[in-house]
């Protein structure tokens, strides 16, 4: 639609799930999409239907995620958009995780998202626009049992999001964080017969995240909660 305010679109951690119905909304939206993930094979499907262009990068090393940037800028301009979709679990007992463990998730969700957003940044703040959404989780907010380096990364990220906003919003540039509170649904996790709507539809998602990006200036979000309308509060 013509009416759509970006014309670039960089995902870093990109998957099946919420990133790829990401890119199909973006790219029926006309905007040059870049998809980035460790292993960008498990993606070609994904790039052939959307024509996006596919970079490879470890969220977690500076130097990756520079280069990044410079390879996006050149293939697909921008970005206008950047979405940290990345992120790492290490579930188990806190007396018994490995702490080398441990460092490399939060490394990827918390470092990760650090680094993507200050390259996203250092292109935004010369041009004075530009969004940088973050996807968060039920942990973001709440702490589970054994899922505790899950939990740091995403409360890290959160704290990021919200610095970055009040940081980055007066210079014309839109931080917002999605609480992602709910299982995603997927071939493998598919809605039980007996709750319908019990998950989170991932295009439904998606279309949150569109919503967002159309908004005013005047009323940006900071942050969003999406959940399954049949879960109790």
């Amino acid at each position: 639609m013509i009416d759509f305010p970006y014309e670039s679109a960089l995902i870093v951690g990109a998957g099946s799930g919420i990133s790829a119905s990401l890119a199909r909304q973006l790219s029926a939206q006309g905007v040059k999409v870049g998809l980035a993930a460790r292993n960008i094979e498990k993606l070609q499907g994904l790039i052939e239907e959307t024509g996006a262009s596919a970079f490879t990068t470890d969220v977690s090393q500076p130097a990756s995620v520079a280069a990044l940037f410079e390879a996006a800028a050149a293939a697909i301009g921008g970005p206008d958009v950047v979405i940290f979709n990345a992120s790492a679990r290490q579930r188990g007992p806190l007396a018994e995780l490995d702490p080398a463990d441990v460092e490399k998730a939060i490394a990827t969700t918390a470092f990760g998202g650090f680094l993507v957003v200050q390259q996203a940044a250092r292109r935004m703040i010369p041009r004075g626009r530009g969004a940088i959404l973050m996807t968060g989780a039920s942990a973001s907010v709440k702490g589970f049992a054994q899922s505790a380096p899950f939990a740091m990364g995403k409360f890290a990220l959160r704290g990021l999001a919200q610095s970055a906003a009040r940081e980055l919003g007066p210079m014309g540039i839109h931080v917002a964080h999605f609480v992602i509170d709910g299982a995603v649904r997927s071939q493998i996790r598919p809605d039980r017969v007996d709750k319908p709507d019990g998950t989170l539809l991932p295009d439904a998602i998606a279309q949150t995240y569109i919503d967002v990006l159309r908004q005013h200036r005047s009323a940006w979000s900071l942050e969003v909660e999406v959940r399954p309308w049949t879960e109790s509060f």
